[in-house]
């Protein structure tokens, strides 16, 4: 994610969010304080950043190091996707402020649900044979 003259990179399995206002009025029309809302255990927001997932070793049957690729990275794959709304572990996440703005960084581990509206690729249900 670029802003100014600078990049914020997001690394590993971790996912960046903007996090959705938290709820201070009940359906019902009851105001809730701040301290009943901080106690909320899941929390959401819109993705907006991404990392490249979770490293993996190199394949076990590559042992010439000569050869093309020995030493590339591989990472195994997230179902999100940035634009994706994440339902997750409000106490897993970090608040980061980058560049005057308020993100959270979230563990892929700590994603509950992922939300996607149409038009959006859908998530697999076999890993790539490549991999």
């Amino acid at each position: 994610m670029k802003r100014g003259n600078k990049q914020l990179l997001v690394v590993g399995d971790r996912v960046l969010v903007k996090a959705e206002k938290a709820e201070s009025m009940t359906k019902v029309g009851l105001y809730l304080p701040a301290t009943v809302v901080e106690k909320e255990d899941v929390r959401g927001g819109i993705v907006v950043a991404v990392g490249p997932g979770q490293p993996l070793p190199p394949p076990s049957e590559e042992q010439e190091t000569w050869k093309e690729g020995y030493k590339a990275s591989r990472f195994m794959p997230m179902q999100v996707q940035i634009g994706d709304t994440a339902l997750f572990f409000r106490k897993a996440a970090i608040e980061i402020t980058f560049e005057d703005e308020t993100f959270l960084v979230v563990p892929y581990g700590a994603i509950l649900v992922l939300v996607r509206g149409p038009g959006k690729k859908q998530v697999p249900d076999q890993l790539p044979n490549d991999l």
